[in-house]
């Protein structure tokens, strides 16, 4: 199982990116489809998950309205669309896949990505 995250890096307060996450190894349709973020010295937190590719996605209070999840399920990948970023976007960005199957949970996690909001 891989999760490879890319897409992250420097941009300025207001600016976009767009990060990806290519899985390989299960069967990702099947997968609830996540993105986590870290910021120094804080825990993990919940930015956006897509259950489904044709369902409505969850989003953190804090990124609604700026930032979009999707997913190909054709291409096993999904992304993370961060527009009108902010300093407090600064953090580690985390792919993740999860699926309860008769009781067993499998969670996989990627390396992560930085994403640095600054000026």
């Amino acid at each position: 199982v891989q999760l490879v995250e890319s897409g992250g890096g420097l941009v300025q307060p207001g600016g976009s990116l767009r990060l990806s996450c290519a899985a390989s190894g299960f069967t990702f349709s099947s997968y609830v489809m996540s993105w986590y973020r870290q910021a120094p010295g804080k825990g993990r937190e919940l930015v956006a998950r897509s259950v489904s590719e044709d369902g409505s996605p969850n989003y953190a209070d804090s990124v609604k309205g700026r930032f979009t999840i999707s997913r190909d399920n054709a291409k096993n990948t999904v992304y993370l669309q961060m527009n009108s970023l902010k300093p407090e976007d600064t953090a580690v960005y985390y792919c993740n896949a999860w699926r309860m199957i008769l009781s067993r949970e499998y969670d996989y996690w990627g390396q992560g990505t930085q994403v640095t909001v600054s000026s």
